[in-house]
């Protein structure tokens, strides 16, 4: 079944239900293709019969997954994203649909490789496949099928050549240096941190941020103090044992890699008993839901998370397109975030068009000529490169507040620190 969400969104086009008929009827009589998810045929509801239909994959933790609110609204933002595409006139006689082929995989690796193969040979493209580990695990798949994905996590591989294979298409920092940048600027800002604990999720997500804090600290004079692997709630049952190690410790300095539940539960609980240093988290540990928790307090006291995208009420020609297409606030930062990881695809496909090479093996030898414009919203790296260009990255930051938009205030846009600029990083920082 697809997932469909439509909190705020401006209706374009409605998407019926029987959108595989329509595309089953279209192939029975006759109807050209020019490759996989490609049709001549207008796209499901569409008010534009002179066009044809592109069909891009969805694969996310849309329901009951640990980043479930997240992934909801990045598709949101991306949904968004191509409607505005199709409003102003799609791409090389065509229309985007994302919808017909939207699967929620709520972040299970086996449920996302399900769902891939259900989806793959009706897609040209993915727009979407969130989770890191769930993406290298099919990498192997979408090679052999020539299927191009955006990235819908930022770990360091996907900026690499080497790792990804010019298949994940990626806006933005990585973990990586998201926590190398973040620790510039919390130096800078509050005190710098001398001993550093850093709590993170088992794998690629948690091993990238808590290896650019490693990188921060040796080249700074600062001690790892400890290092926790930790998981989701629903897998872990609790914190209790990172707060543990963590007041055992005493850091002047807790860095988070984990989600919103666990991050509430952490901060909320060494708090209370007792500890005076400050938090610094990547972008997934925030919900503007964690203000109505007991740790509210203690996170707007003491908490700080970082993005690779301009703000909701940023000034970027990209922050201003994404409001103007929804109708209200959306339901979390995720909205931005879906949006301004889409730059890179819709260029792809405006390039390969323009080529007359809309297949997927168009799209592979497209991603070297394509020139994506993140619209100052995201710094995109430079396409089909071998390694990123880190002298180009930037970071917001953000500092809970109940008055601002989803709950959290920018207190600093396009922070550029000092250290990332003397690391000598040539390959993904963690490779798991």
């Amino acid at each position: 079944m697809a997932y469909t969400s439509h909190r705020g969104l401006r209706r374009f086009a409605a998407v019926p239900a029987v959108a595989s008929l329509v595309l089953a009827a279209a192939c029975s009589s006759g109807e050209p293709t020019a490759a996989p998810g490609v049709t001549s045929a207008p796209c499901p509801g569409s008010a534009n019969t002179d066009r044809g239909c592109i069909y891009l994959g969805v694969l996310s933790d849309l329901q009951n997954g640990p980043f479930s609110a997240l992934g909801a609204s990045m598709n949101d933002g991306q949904v968004a994203f191509w409607r505005q595409v199709n409003a102003a006139g799609g791409i090389g006689g065509y229309d985007i649909d994302i919808s017909t082929y939207t699967r929620n995989t709520s972040l299970d690796p086996r449920t996302h490789r399900g769902a891939y193969h259900e989806i793959e040979p009706n897609v040209l493209a993915l727009s979407m496949s969130f989770g890191t580990a769930q993406t290298i695990g099919m990498l192997n798949q979408m090679d052999a099928d020539d299927m191009v994905s955006t990235a819908a996590t930022q770990w360091s591989g996907w900026n690499y050549r080497s790792a990804d294979r010019n298949l994940v298409l990626s806006a933005g920092y990585s973990y990586c240096t998201e926590a190398v940048t973040g620790l510039d600027w919390f130096a800078e800002t509050h005190y710098m941190p001398r001993d550093i604990a850093v709590v993170a999720y088992r794998g690629n997500y948690g091993g990238d941020y808590a290896s650019g804090a490693l990188k921060w600290a040796l080249a700074n004079d600062a001690t790892i103090a400890d290092r926790i692997d930790t998981g989701p709630n629903a897998e872990v049952g609790n914190q209790d044992g990172p707060v543990e190690e963590i007041l055992a410790a005493t850091p002047d300095l807790v860095m988070l890699a984990t989600g919103p539940a666990e991050t509430a539960e952490i901060v909320g609980k060494l708090v209370k008993a007792g500890f005076t240093g400050r938090f610094l988290g990547s972008l997934p540990t925030w919900n503007q839901a964690l203000l109505q928790s007991a740790a509210a307090p203690a996170l707007t006291a003491l908490y700080n998370y970082t993005t690779p995208v301009d703000s909701w009420s940023g000034d970027s020609v990209g922050a201003k397109n994404a409001r103007e297409a929804v109708s209200g606030e959306p339901a979390n930062f995720g909205y931005s975030l879906g949006w301004a990881i889409t730059y890179p695809l819709k260029a792809l496909l405006t390039t390969a068009a323009a080529n007359g090479e809309l297949t997927r093996a168009g799209l592979r030898r497209s991603v070297g000529a394509m020139k994506p414009d993140g619209e100052g919203m995201v710094v995109i790296h430079p396409a089909g490169a071998a390694e990123p260009d880190l002298d180009a990255e930037w970071s917001v930051v953000f500092e809970p507040d109940r008055t601002a938009p989803m709950g959290a205030k920018a207190v600093r846009v396009g922070y550029q620190g000092k250290t990332l600029g003397r690391l000598s990083l040539h390959e993904p920082c963690t490779r798991l």
